[in-house]
């Protein structure tokens, strides 16, 4: 399997942005779909965002939409999320995943590959 690692957390006031990067490494990437998920202490794992490698189809998660944007860059085998007006309930652990397959069911259980994850946390 490939290897995902994540960057970009940290800290930062309610309103602020960041952005998220996460790289695939190792073996040739040939996942078909790359999402982004979080998980908040005492709270499952959820959805956040996703992305197709080769037509660049989105989808987010409601919380979300407006205020993120996913995107790749297919030669880096990269793919950002880039977060604005952040909120303390987006304050979490989040991961980046892959799986090699096109659905539209998001369920972390779906996907095959997930990075160490990077820690955003949004002071009010």
């Amino acid at each position: 399997q490939a290897q995902l690692v994540e960057s970009g957390g940290g800290l930062v006031q309610a309103g602020g942005s960041l952005r998220l990067s996460c790289t695939a490494s190792g073996r040739p990437f040939s996942a078909a779909t790359m999402g982004w998920f979080r998980q908040a202490p005492g709270k499952e794992r959820e959805f956040v965002a996703a992305i197709t490698w080769s037509i660049g189809a989105l989808a987010y998660a409601d919380s979300v939409k407006g205020r993120f944007t996913i995107s790749r860059d297919n030669a880096k085998s990269t793919v950002y999320l880039q977060m604005n007006s952040l909120k303390p309930e987006d304050t979490a652990l989040y991961y980046c995943a892959a799986r090699a397959y096109y659905s539209g069911n998001y369920n972390p259980i779906n996907f095959s590959s997930w990075g160490q994850g990077t820690q955003v946390t949004v002071s009010s």
